[in-house]
């Protein structure tokens, strides 16, 4: 888990508790797709987003800030490659092929 970051209220995370944290985040999102509100109450926070900062994984804790919905962190590769659509999300998203190889034409 090379180069993840974790930033409290903007403070940086010792690496090794970086580490950690985004080892919990990430069992928590497979058992509860979505569920940053959950992942943060579950850790002490008010929130937790995800982000790609120079190219790397950060998530950003807050005691404060208020949490946002989820979103996918970007094109390609965040969590929605690996936990389909967040919930809520339009039916027509949930139908999208997922590689060309599905596609028929």
């Amino acid at each position: 888990m090379g180069g993840l970051a974790v930033y409290v209220d903007g403070q940086p995370m010792p690496e090794a508790d970086a580490r950690a944290f985004w080892q919990r985040f990430s069992d928590w999102m497979e058992e509860h797709r979505g569920d940053l509100a959950g992942f943060a109450a579950q850790e002490g926070f008010a929130s937790v987003h995800p982000g790609v900062e120079d190219g790397r994984p950060v998530l950003h804790a807050s005691r404060t800030e208020a949490q946002r919905p989820y979103a996918p962190v970007g094109r390609g590769g965040g969590s929605e490659s690996r936990h389909g659509p967040p919930t809520g999300a339009s039916p027509r998203a949930a139908n999208k092929p997922k590689s060309r190889r599905n596609r028929r034409f």
